[in-house]
């Protein structure tokens, strides 16, 4: 019987190229989203995955989401925590509300969506969660303190699960993207990219989505059993962590 997989965020950039790679991997697949409800129907209809609007950095909204989800398509055995936003300043211009949006959107969903998955998979004794940090919740990043913070905070997050869930039979594990080549860096004017981006990365272009994807898939599965606590970095040699 196919697993169920949710992955949050998972109609547009990194999350739609992961929500369609579990679902080519037989799994069935609910893609979360926030807002754009035209992006997230035309997903739908070109994919077939069912896709789910709430907001994740509300502990409400997740128990909801995922008794609907477990309602229609059966336990959550897999979580793929992608969803994420920026709201970038440098920290002496930064609003309370930046810092505080980022932080219960990036990090404080970790918490509301495993905490509602968490029970049924320890009770069936199986379960993968891959959280997808960033490579500048390692190194940090100008201008980016709220963001920084809550992606380092996941990498905390799932070493902490990762012990807690592992006689369980629940790996917890992060990957640490670099820079991809989604909407957003799309929108990276040509020159800052090709002078001040891509030279930093020693294999000399972007990652694709499909590229996380496929890390993510393997973590899924039951092959990567013995993987848990870890940060997969996949960002082209940029940062060594």
């Amino acid at each position: 019987m196919a697993r169920v997989a949710v992955v949050t965020g998972g109609t547009r950039g990194i999350g739609a190229a992961i929500s369609k790679a579990l679902k080519a991997s037989g799994y069935k697949v609910a893609a979360t989203y926030a807002g754009n409800d035209d992006a997230a129907q035309k997903f739908k209809t070109e994919t077939g995955i069912n896709v789910y609007k709430w907001d994740v950095s509300s502990f409400d909204a997740c128990a909801a989401g995922i008794k609907q989800v477990e309602a229609d398509l059966g336990p959550v055995e897999v979580l793929i925590n992608n969803a994420g936003i920026t709201k970038d300043a440098t920290l002496h211009r930064m609003k309370p509300e930046q810092w505080t949006a980022v932080i219960n959107t990036n990090l404080g969903s970790l918490f509301n969506m495993c905490r509602n998955v968490i029970e049924g998979m320890r009770e069936r004794k199986f379960g993968r969660i891959v959280n997808i940090s960033s490579i500048n919740g390692q190194k940090g990043q100008l201008g980016q303190c709220n963001y920084s913070a809550a992606k380092a905070g996941e990498i905390g997050f799932t070493k902490a699960l990762a012990q807690e869930s592992a006689r369980a039979g629940i790996t917890v594990n992060a990957i640490a993207p670099g820079y991809i080549n989604t909407e957003m860096v799309q929108a990276v004017p040509k020159d800052v990219l090709e002078k001040n981006i891509l030279p930093l990365i020693p294999i000399g272009r972007l990652g694709e989505p499909d590229e996380i994807a496929r890390c993510v898939v393997f973590l899924a599965s039951d092959d990567a059993g013995l993987i848990t606590g870890s940060t997969l970095s996949a960002n082209g040699g940029q940062y060594f962590a």
